[in-house]
C-alpha cells in the first residue's frame, strides 16, 4: 500500500513578515488553506495513509486544522522536521510511518490542476519499481530543476538550475518512488548547503535507469505559491476557475465524497461545520444533488 507525505516545512522567509505568526502552507488561497491543495492531489491518487511534516511550531495547527482523517475515511499523522535539512530529510522522518511502503511526497505549497491529472497519477501509482516525477514546461528553465525527457518518457538527465538548461521541462513537486526510497535517502551525502537534496535521490533512480517522468502538457496548471507574487497569482487563478465552473479546486470533503471514502450523509455532517460559508455551501449542494 502506498503512503503519502505532505512537506510543509520551513521557514517561509521570503514570505516574512506573513509567516511570522504561521507558516506557508496554513495561509490561505482564494477559500481554503495551501495545505488543501496537495493533500488533495495524494487523495485523488488513492492514497488514504498521509503524514503531514512541519515545524515543532506548526505540527500542532496542522493537527487542529485537519484532525486525524477519519472523518474524510482517510488516516492523517504528523512529524515534525525540526530544522529544515532537505526535502529527502522527509523519508528519514517518516520510516516508521511508512514502514517499508512506497511512498509519494508533495511539497505543501505546490498546486495541480488539470482535467488528466488523475491519469496521470495512476500512472504514477501503478508502477511497481522506480520512481515517477512530473514535469511541466516552463519559459524559465534555469530558475528550477530541469529534466531532459527520452520519447519512451524516461529521464535522460537533471540538472539544478542550470545555466544552460538542456530542457525547458521543470521538476514539479510532486513525486513518487518505490519501497527503496528511504534507503536511497539515507544513503545521500547533504549538499553545500548542508541539505538532503530530492535531486540526488531521483539521480539515484536515473543512474539506474528507473526514473520515469509523468509530462503534465496544455491544460495543466502548476503553481508554486513560495513568493508573495504566485501566492497572489495562485488565489487568482483558483478564484477565476472557481467562479466560471461552479467547482472548487483541492477541496478536500469533495475528493474524499468522489473517492467513495465517505457517503452523502456524512459530507452533510462535515459541511455542518460551516454553517454560513460558501465552501459549506458548496458541499451541501454536492451532497443533496447526489441524492436526487
Amino acid at each position: 500500500m502506498r503512503k503519502g507525505i505532505v512537506l510543509a516545512g520551513g521557514s517561509g522567509s521570503r514570505l516574512q513578515p506573513i509567516t511570522l505568526p504561521v507558516c506557508k502552507q496554513l495561509l490561505p488561497i482564494y477559500d481554503k488553506p495551501l495545505v488543501y491543495y496537495g493533500l488533495s492531489v495524494l487523495m485523488l491518487a488513492g492514497i488514504r495513509q498521509i503524514m503531514v511534516i512541519s515545524t515543532p511550531a506548526d505540527t500542532p495547527r496542522f493537527r487542529a486544522l485537519l484532525g486525524d482523517g477519519i472523518s474524510l475515511g482517510m488516516q492523517l499523522s504528523y512529524a515534525a522536521q525540526a530544522e529544515p535539512k532537505g526535502i529527502a530529510q522527509a523519508f528519514l522522518i517518516a520510516e516508521a510511518f511508512l514502514a517499508g511502503d512506497p511512498a509519494a511526497l508533495i511539497l505543501g505549497d505546490n498546486i495541480f490542476f488539470g482535467g488528466g491529472l488523475s491519469e496521470h497519477l495512476r500512472n504514477a501509482v501503478g508502477r511497481k519499481a522506480g520512481a515517477s516525477i512530473f514535469a511541466y514546461r516552463v519559459s524559465d528553465p534555469e530558475r528550477y530543476g530541469v529534466v531532459q525527457i527520452a520519447a519512451g518518457g524516461h529521464a535522460l538527465n537533471l540538472e539544478e538550475k542550470p545555466r544552460s538548461p538542456k530542457s525547458d521541462f521543470a521538476v514539479t513537486g510532486l513525486y513518487f518512488y518505490d519501497n527503496q526510497v528511504v534507503e536511497v535517502a539515507r544513503s545521500i551525502r547533504p549538499s553545500e548547503r548542508g541539505e538532503l537534496e530530492i535531486t540526488d535521490v531521483n539521480k539515484h533512480y536515473l543512474e539506474r535507469g528507473l526514473l520515469n517522468v509523468e509530462v503534465l502538457g496544455r491544460g495543466f496548471a502548476w503553481l508554486d505559491a513560495g513568493t508573495e507574487r504566485s501566492m497572489l497569482d495562485a488565489a487568482n487563478f483558483v478564484a477565476t476557475v472557481e467562479q466560471r465552473q461552479g467547482l472548487r479546486i483541492g477541496c478536500i470533503e469533495e475528493v474524499a465524497f468522489r473517492m467513495g471514502w465517505i457517503d452523502g450523509d456524512q459530507l452533510l455532517r462535515l459541511a455542518a461545520a460551516y454553517p454560513t460559508s460558501g465552501y459549506g455551501n458548496y458541499l451541501r449542494q454536492i451532497a443533496n444533488r447526489e441524492k436526487v
